[in-house]
């Protein structure tokens, strides 16, 4: 099967505007997490990673919301990077995203007229960052709730090597609002401090916004330091919000990604977990690892600097994960100490050094999907 090469990436957070700047903050333990008060997304403060004012680009005035500003800035860093032909036929955009341009709920113009409905569709955002960027395909919105970001990189990978096309552009944001608080205070998911992943203190996801992109090839000319390895997705079938109680499914995903690719659970140097800090999900992933033969491969959880990004997660944490396997290291899972979860598993709290070749990224969200997929230094 033709191989799929990652030849740029981006992330746009609260802690920076570019791969780097992120996982340098990354690296010295700081978290875009903080405490928020803003009347106009709760009545009571909260903590969250948020952008900072002013930190995205402009482009032309109002003619792109938050949501598809965040799109746009990345993609645009992550260009920066190649020379893939934007206006070629041969040229995907996949865009992830949960809620994309919900914000437009809350927000009425002078005359109190809501935004058109047109404006609510993902596939209307999607066309219009694919317009700014001169691309002359039809864009692919992958939105599965929290999995959405890794199963855009799965998507993108598939219509590559199925010859669709040469290259594609996989890029994920979502944005922190009202709306979006509100329901998770409704199900009193959000915790009332920053979140605490696999921690036997755990009360909580924090939420948190930002976007990022990965340019992908099937062209080995043009490949950097990573090879896509084998993704597969499955789904609990257990409940609308509440993750298999035995993990088993998460698991089969995590299985199938490994033998795909050819390697054994030995082979991974860590696995970055999804890790919301929730009482069921993280207790759902731990015994998952157990089902894989994953207990005793390190493992982290990126919330507690992220936050939970929705359909942004997966990419920043495949990126910042990317970029720490290429550089030797494990990193750790921030404000973890004692565990809380039933089954025993190796839950990083320390940089430490690794020399694998490869690493595990899994995702899970509401209505019981999972995604797991292995990324490969290219040898």
């Amino acid at each position: 099967m033709q191989k799929v090469f990652v030849v740029a990436d981006n992330i746009v957070s609260p802690l920076g505007n570019t791969t780097l700047q992120n996982y340098e903050q990354v690296l010295l333990g700081n978290s875009g997490i903080s405490l928020q008060e803003n009347a106009a997304y709760a009545a009571a403060p909260f903590y969250a990673a948020m952008l900072a004012p002013g930190q995205l680009n402009a482009f032309n005035g109002n003619d792109y919301t938050k949501f598809e500003q965040l799109l746009i800035t990345s993609v645009t860093e992550a260009l920066t990077q190649t020379t893939i032909p934007l206006h070629s036929a041969r040229t995907g955009l996949v865009v992830s995203t949960t809620k994309g341009n919900i914000e437009l709920l809350e927000q009425h113009d002078a005359a109190g007229t809501p935004p058109s409905p047109d404006q609510l569709q993902l596939g209307y955002s999607a066309r219009k960052v694919a317009g700014f960027f001169g691309i002359t395909t039809e864009p692919v919105v992958v939105s599965s709730a929290c999995i959405s970001g890794l199963v855009a990189i799965l998507t993108a990978k598939r219509l590559i090597t199925a010859g669709i096309y040469d290259q594609v552009i996989v890029t994920g944001a979502d944005v922190l609002t009202r709306f979006v608080l509100s329901g998770f205070q409704s199900f009193q998911a959000v915790s009332a401090a920053p979140c605490r992943p696999f921690d036997a203190d755990r009360n909580g996801v924090t939420l948190g916004e930002g976007a990022a992109t990965v340019i992908l090839t099937g062209n080995p000319a043009l490949a950097k330091d990573f090879v896509l390895g084998n993704g597969a997705v499955s789904n609990d079938a257990n409940h609308i919000s509440g993750p298999s109680r035995t993990g088993e499914e998460l698991a089969a995903a995590m299985t199938l990604a490994l033998e795909g690719t050819g390697i054994s659970p030995k082979d991974i140097g860590f696995v970055s977990a999804h890790g919301t800090a929730t009482l069921y999900n993280d207790e759902m992933e731990a015994k998952a690892l157990h089902h894989a033969g994953l207990a005793n491969t390190p493992v982290n959880s990126l919330k507690g600097y992220y936050g939970h990004t929705l359909g942004a997660a997966g990419l920043i944490e495949a990126i910042i994960s990317m970029k720490a396997l290429k550089e030797g290291v494990i990193l750790p899972t921030k404000n973890y100490q004692n565990s809380g979860v039933t089954m025993p598993v190796k839950i990083s709290n320390a940089i430490a050094p690794t020399q694998a070749r490869h690493l595990l990224k899994t995702v899970s969200g509401f209505g019981g999907c999972n995604a797991a997929m292995v990324f490969s230094l290219i040898s």
